[in-house]
């Protein structure tokens, strides 16, 4: 598995934006296979005029422009007309910019959702009109919708944005989107998934998406914004500032007397998980437990920076600690006093050290879930073995029941128990994104088997 550094250019001022309208939005597009997620992908970059003219050309076929190619980069996903992994595009508009991930649909690639859907800021759920039976006013949404929903709300995607699609190939549109917007409306209440919109699309056409369009003469009845002006008034996710400092340590910079931005000490270097640093904060280094002050905080361009959740840093601290990759770099209790040996007298931290797990999880192996099991855990840049001690519950996506289970199968959602060979500084997801979330790698082939969120 490739951990890649994460270091970023960005200069951290550790002052947040008050109009995060003006704050690129990352968001997703996920629902079924075939709904149409390459194509509005498509349709978007088009209509915003993103796409260079011979770009254009390359995916223009006997005159006809497949817009899903323009996201769809693989061979594999051109041959068989479907997307595979996660396809990342850039546009922008006069007020905001974007960064789309296109996420597939299929069962077996749910994986690669989560992947994407656990850095975005919102999401556009595509439902396709005509695998709906529309007519009826109490239709079943396909599994793969809900379930990616579900995922949605476990990740805490904070905008969740329904776009019924294909509308233009369905005899009574209007009909079809009362329907299905009242079904969706339905589900999203009884799954607490708040939703910022529910709209009609048709990406093949380009109504709705960035102009209005055929609404504008009543196209299903719908009177609301387009698809793009949606976009651009979804705030991005808050950076969690608030919290107590958090910092995985990535990178190690060996100390060089040359530098007097480090002071002869070795640069910790990663990016501000939670709360900020600054010199003169009091830490605790986990999971040695050793305690220290920081002394220096640097950006990417060595100057002196007091830095803020969500941007990259480098801490040097006031003493010579045993500190590595995968480490913790958390704030420590006000009144606990730092010795000579770098141990406090009443050693803790804001975030206590865990051993004992209870985690929702998102099932994404083949081979089902069972009691007993011992994966790699990854939790920030650390490594830990975790063993399912068990399996509590599954969640039925259909009802949205809680049903006893003794293993879960691939693609299903559910409660367990882990108990991990070292304590970790977890926290609920619901709390930290950053604390409460952890991947399960098997052990033997080192494929993500799980995506597991702390309760």
């Amino acid at each position: 598995m490739t951990i890649e550094l994460t270091v970023s250019p960005e200069v951290s001022t550790g002052i947040e934006s008050k109009d995060d309208t003006r704050t690129a939005l990352r968001f997703i597009t996920c629902g079924s296979v075939d709904d149409g997620k390459s194509t509005l992908i498509g349709r978007l970059l088009v209509d915003s005029k993103s796409v260079l003219q011979d770009h254009l050309a390359g995916v223009t076929r006997q005159g006809e422009t497949d817009l899903a190619l323009l996201t769809d980069g693989l061979s594999a996903e051109r041959e068989q007309g479907i997307t595979i992994d996660v396809a990342y595009r850039y546009f922008s508009t006069e007020s905001r910019k974007f960064i789309i991930g296109d996420a597939p649909g299929h069962e077996q690639y749910t994986r690669n959702m989560v992947t994407a859907a656990s850095q975005a800021d919102a999401a556009v759920v595509l439902v396709d009109a005509t695998k709906l039976a529309w007519q009826d006013a109490g239709l079943e949404l396909l599994p793969q919708t809900r379930r990616h929903t579900l995922l949605l709300q476990l990740l805490r995607v904070p905008s969740v944005v329904f776009a019924v699609n294909k509308l233009d190939a369905v005899a009574d549109p209007a009909q079809a989107f009362a329907h299905i917007r009242g079904v969706l409306q339905a589900f999203a209440k009884d799954a607490g998934v708040q939703t910022a919109a529910v709209l009609p699309v048709s990406a093949l056409k380009g109504w709705n998406v960035v102009e209005a369009g055929q609404h504008e003469a009543g196209w299903c009845g719908y009177e609301g914004p387009t698809l793009l002006q949606i976009l651009e008034s979804l705030p991005v996710t808050p950076r969690e500032t608030e919290l107590p400092l958090a910092f995985p340590v990535q990178w190690v910079e060996k100390f060089s007397s040359s530098s007097d931005t480090s002071q002869g000490r070795r640069v910790f270097w990663g990016r501000v998980a939670t709360g900020h640093v600054g010199p003169g904060t009091k830490i605790t280094v986990l999971p040695s437990g050793q305690t220290a002050v920081v002394a220096r905080v640097i950006d990417h361009a060595r100057a002196p920076k007091i830095v803020s959740a969500g941007h990259s840093a480098g801490i040097v601290l006031d003493r010579e600690l045993d500190v590595s990759r995968g480490d913790w770099i958390v704030a420590a209790p006000a009144s606990a006093p730092v010795d000579d040996d770098g141990f406090g007298d009443t050693p803790g931290s804001a975030w206590p050290a865990t051993r004992e797990i209870n985690a929702t999880i998102a099932w994404l192996d083949d081979e089902a879930l069972v009691a007993g099991r011992v994966y790699w855990a990854l939790h920030g840049h650390r490594w830990v073995k975790a063993k399912v001690k068990r399996v509590v519950e599954r969640l039925n996506i259909q009802t949205l029941a809680r049903e006893e289970a003794s293993l879960l199968e691939s693609n299903s959602i559910g409660h367990i128990e882990l108990a991990l060979q070292e304590a970790i500084p977890a926290a609920p997801f619901q709390h930290s994104r950053a604390l409460g979330s952890l991947i399960l790698v098997d052990t033997s082939n080192h494929k993500t088997a799980g995506a597991a969120l702390v309760r």
